[in-house]
């Protein structure tokens, strides 16, 4: 079939356990995009981490798109060019923030090449700083300092304080924020109707490019929205339970160039049918 398009998350799915494309898969979506393919690289990171690997890709000189921040923020890799973004409320941040500081967990959003902390820093502050090359800035009063257009704001902390946040802010904000997690250990907050599969299909509108078209790939919670979407959901074999049950086939593990493999199988699969159950695309 004629995908003209592919969604690719990053963290678990384009890069490996050591946060690189591998030259296996670099050359293969490479390939695709010289065949006329074009690539979104759709993650919860923000620009500035996300950017390196368009670079790597080439994504400027064969027409790809960043999407960021969960769909926040999209942008035409060629032109440079903000497409469509979506900013949070900045009233709803002191709101946030006062449930927050009472649970040991740190709250940032992003400004350039630093991620702004407010309440504390954990290891998994540093680990959302070394995923996005980014530095660490930790202010004493967060909701003064955040007094700038931001497109998202992410808690991090032990899995069961985040699961607690995330049941507390879905009560008191879910018809207003977007509030999911991204991993165990890092919840996402986002304005209300800013997903995967939304931005998605935004940017598929404006290019003229049909869902069954898209293949969208993934391993973690915020991609099940577009593998349910668009026309072959992919779900890599290290994607939590959830994700492979939402997914048309499961492919090779991020650290098996799982995306190089579906790639190398695409021209073969149908458009999505009816699921009957799971496909597994094997190592032949």
């Amino acid at each position: 079939m004629n995908y003209k398009i592919i969604s690719l998350d990053i963290d678990g799915t384009l890069t490996n356990s050591q946060k690189h494309i591998t030259e296996k898969t670099r050359k293969r979506l490479i390939e695709f995009q010289k065949g006329g393919g074009r690539i979104i690289l759709a993650s919860g990171r923000p620009v500035a981490g996300i950017v390196p690997h368009a670079e790597t890709l080439e994504l400027k000189k064969y027409g790809g798109y960043i999407s960021a921040f969960n769909g926040g923020c999209v942008i035409d890799c060629r032109s440079g060019n903000i497409l469509f973004q979506e900013k949070l409320p900045l009233d709803v941040i002191p709101k946030i923030y006062d449930i927050v500081r009472h649970y040991p967990v740190g709250i940032n959003t992003y400004e350039g090449n630093n991620i702004v902390v407010g309440n504390e820093i954990n290891k998994y502050t540093e680990i959302e700083a070394k995923i996005n090359g980014l530095g660490i800035k930790f202010v004493d009063n967060f909701p003064e300092y955040v007094n700038f257009d931001v497109n998202k704001c992410l808690l991090h902390g032990e899995p069961d304080e985040i699961l607690k946040l995330e049941e507390i802010l879905t009560d008191k904000f879910g018809g207003r924020l977007g509030i999911f997690k991204s991993e165990a250990y890092f919840l996402e907050i986002v304005p209300n109707g800013v997903d995967k599969a939304a931005s998605i299909d935004r940017l598929l509108k404006m290019i003229g490019i049909r869902t069954e078209e898209c293949i969208a790939c993934g391993d973690g919670f915020n991609d099940i929205s577009m593998i349910k979407y668009a026309g072959l959901g992919v779900a890599m074999s290290n994607a939590v339970p959830s994700v492979k049950e939402a997914a048309d086939y499961v492919t090779l593990s991020n650290d098996e160039d799982g995306i190089a493999h579906l790639i190398k199988k695409i021209n073969s699969m149908p458009y999505r049918q009816p699921k009957f159950g799971m496909n597994v695309i094997s190592k032949q």
